[in-house]
């Protein structure tokens, strides 16, 4: 499929081993722009390892990533990246810059006129619900659920058309985690991108995800909507997985 086709991101043939042990097989994956995709699979399904290979992070051994149609390389990266957003669990701020310069970090380095700057992110902090008067502190003064929408504003100051999030809500207690599941479901339809979501939760998945892929030992196992895996699933393992985590959807028993 090509970039006129509607795929914002395609990982094609993508392989990649550690040593001895394979991390992804062969994946063939297109994300269509503005659908929200959600990674799914157990601690070292290759989710992680995924998506760092489709921002440019790793180099696949075998196959290739297009962002918007263009090949990702060594030589494309750089320019290529600054289309898409990256968000991990902790936020990855920078501890000596306050939020106001977490998120206009690119856009300064960039030599946006401070004018612009400073429009872009008053939208921003109206997209995440993110308090002004917080903008002047810094990371170890914000709140685990402050320090992602921060997160989540540096990501999206270059307006990107891809949005990629690595457990971006995993280390926040339930009350925060769940309050921002809904603020981050509607700057998504809001805004429209392409995002990838990884998480090891079938619930969060369903959340937020057009499409579910669940990945295992580095390998798709099944892929579609959360109804797909819960009534129709490919494999045994999708059935172990689902009930697993049978009590997120509240069901009782065995």
């Amino acid at each position: 499929m090509s970039a006129a086709d509607g795929a914002a991101l395609e990982l094609v043939g993508v392989s990649k081993r550690f040593g001895a042990a394979p991390a992804l097989r062969a994946i063939d994956l297109t994300f269509r722009a503005g659908e929200t995709t959600a990674l799914l699979g157990a601690s070292g399904s290759g989710k992680s390892t995924l998506l760092r290979i489709a921002l440019g992070l790793l180099t696949p051994d075998a196959g290739h990533v297009r962002v918007g149609g263009e090949l990702l390389d060594a030589h494309s990266a750089p320019l290529l990246r600054r289309r898409m957003g990256y968000v991990i669990q902790d936020g990855g701020l920078f501890p000596h810059l306050d939020a106001r310069d977490n998120v206009t970090l690119m856009a300064r380095h960039l030599g946006w006129d401070p004018a612009r700057v400073a429009a872009r992110l008053r939208e921003l902090a109206e997209l995440a619900r993110f308090r002004e008067e917080l903008l002047e502190r810094h990371p170890v003064q914000l709140s685990g659920g402050e320090r992602q929408r921060v997160a989540l504003m540096r990501a999206l100051a270059l307006d990107p058309e891809v949005l990629l999030l690595d457990e971006p809500l995993g280390a926040l207690d339930p009350l925060v985690r769940a309050e921002l599941q809904t603020d981050l479901r509607d700057a998504f339809r809001r805004l429209g991108k392409t995002v990838l979501l990884v998480t090891h939760d079938l619930a969060e998945a369903g959340f937020f995800a057009h499409r579910i892929v669940l990945l295992q030992e580095g390998a798709v196992l099944q892929q579609g909507s959360i109804q797909d895996l819960l009534e129709r699933p490919a494999d045994p393992y999708v059935v172990r997985f689902v009930r697993a985590q049978r009590a997120a959807f509240g069901e009782a028993g065995a």
